[in-house]
């Protein structure tokens, strides 16, 4: 990506608030949204088209987005492998019983049928894979390339996704008990924010390298909707080992 004279003012006065407005959303905004958790897709479906028509009055491109259709076999031959390689190292995954519980959420251990299909076809596509996908490795990638070189743009928008994911990082550390007092949750909470920054500097690289939005979309909605699978997936095998087998697996003897 390059960037283009054409709008570049009024891209980088757009970038600043931008960075702002992604580092509030998913940690304060949306959850104080009236209904929440039930407002939370049409809420970043919204935030999408918004966001789009901003980025594109800013004077940034299709191109720059990753949504120009010259991209799209470019983004098939990078992102189908990804989900590919995704959904395999998932389905080997919780077929071993000494690895399954590393798949288990304790936020999908009463998830019924309707619960497990409204995140892998709703809310993960719409409310999380478009939303960020669009905001981070689209809007915010192009308008960080316009004001800094490359290398920079994707390590600071990598940097900005883990700042992201600070309250559900830590939603998830509190909800699975992974870790001891506060300042063991802290420490869980920036190890797993860490790590998904490296993922975001993947996303975005594959972006980059593809020449289009869909391979990080592809690799994330597999990495998300095959995850969630394979806890729901990790909880009905547990319910269904001997006792025996399961301490085997928690003990690890």
């Amino acid at each position: 990506m390059h960037a283009r004279p054409v709008g570049r003012r009024r891209a980088h006065a757009f970038t600043a608030p931008l960075v702002l407005v992604l580092g509030a959303w998913n940690n304060v905004v949306v959850t104080r949204l009236p209904r929440y958790p039930g407002s939370y897709v049409p809420a970043n479906v919204a935030a999408t088209g918004l966001l789009l028509m901003a980025a594109r009055a800013a004077g940034i491109s299709r191109e720059e987005l990753g949504l120009d259709r010259q991209g799209w076999p470019g983004g098939l031959r990078w992102g189908g492998p990804c989900l590919a390689v995704v959904a395999a190292a998932c389905a080997a995954g919780v077929a071993v019983p000494a690895v399954r519980p590393l798949f288990a959420d304790a936020r999908l251990a009463g998830a019924d049928g309707g619960d497990v299909a409204y995140q892998v076809l709703i809310r993960i596509p719409l409310g999380t894979v478009l939303w960020e996908e669009t905001a981070f490795r689209g809007v915010l990638l192009a308008a960080l390339t316009r004001t800094f070189f490359q290398p920079a743009a994707l390590g600071a928008s990598a940097v900005l996704f883990g700042v992201w994911h600070v309250r559900p990082t830590a939603e998830a550390v509190a909800a699975n008990d992974l870790a001891p007092g506060p300042v063991m949750r802290w420490l869980a909470v920036l190890l797993g924010c860490t790590a998904t920054a490296a993922a975001g500097w993947l996303f975005a690289w594959l972006r980059v390298r593809s020449g289009s939005l869909l391979a990080p979309v592809l690799l994330h909605l597999g990495t998300n909707t095959v995850g969630t699978l394979a806890a729901a997936a990790a909880h009905r095998l547990d319910r269904g080992t001997p006792r025996r087998s399961r301490s085997r697996v928690a003990t690890g003897t």
